[in-house]
């Protein structure tokens, strides 16, 4: 199915957020965009296409929803999206599916460091409960667009981890 408009999705669409280590410039913005195009439109669950829609945030995180309703991910088409993120990485120079670093707000820079680095910056008093972190853990779309993904600590698993 081809791809459709990331802001078309329900709110209960089944999300996966990818945080790059780093920006991304926009050539490689442009053929991670393109590449992902071409992956959704053929990705399906048993033979049945998927309804799904992707965007790029910051420069660097990248959001692929699917629709639900229509047809659900099956473990075989998660895999195949988790592949095909690896294989963009390898080929952009860029690590895209890690989910164990901390990724935060410093001032107005993204910042995206090991999780026992942010446990010191924690001790040290230099993050805390009102830093901005991104909780790329999240699963469905409608927490993404209720604010639940870029938020203050105290508001998501880092406050247990933390703090």
């Amino acid at each position: 199915m081809p791809r459709i408009a990331f802001d078309e999705l329900p709110g209960d669409a089944r999300v996966w957020i990818f945080a790059a280590a780093r920006p991304l410039g926009r050539p490689e913005q442009e053929r991670l965009l393109v590449e992902v195009d071409g992956f959704i439109a053929g990705w399906g669950a048993h033979d049945a296409p998927l309804t799904a829609g992707r965007e790029l945030r910051y420069d660097r995180f990248l959001f692929v929803a699917v629709d639900q309703r229509r047809v659900g991910p099956s473990g075989c088409s998660i895999d195949a999206l988790v592949r095909e993120m690896k294989r963009l990485g390898r080929e952009l120079g860029v690590e895209l599916v890690d989910h164990a670093p901390v990724v935060f707000r410093e001032g107005d820079e993204i910042r995206r460091v090991a999780r026992d680095e942010f446990a010191t910056l924690a001790a040290a008093g230099a993050v805390g409960p009102d830093t901005t972190v991104f909780d790329n853990t999240l699963t469905r779309l409608g927490d993404v667009r209720a604010g639940r993904w870029e938020t203050p600590a105290a508001n998501s698993w880092h406050a247990r981890a933390f703090f």
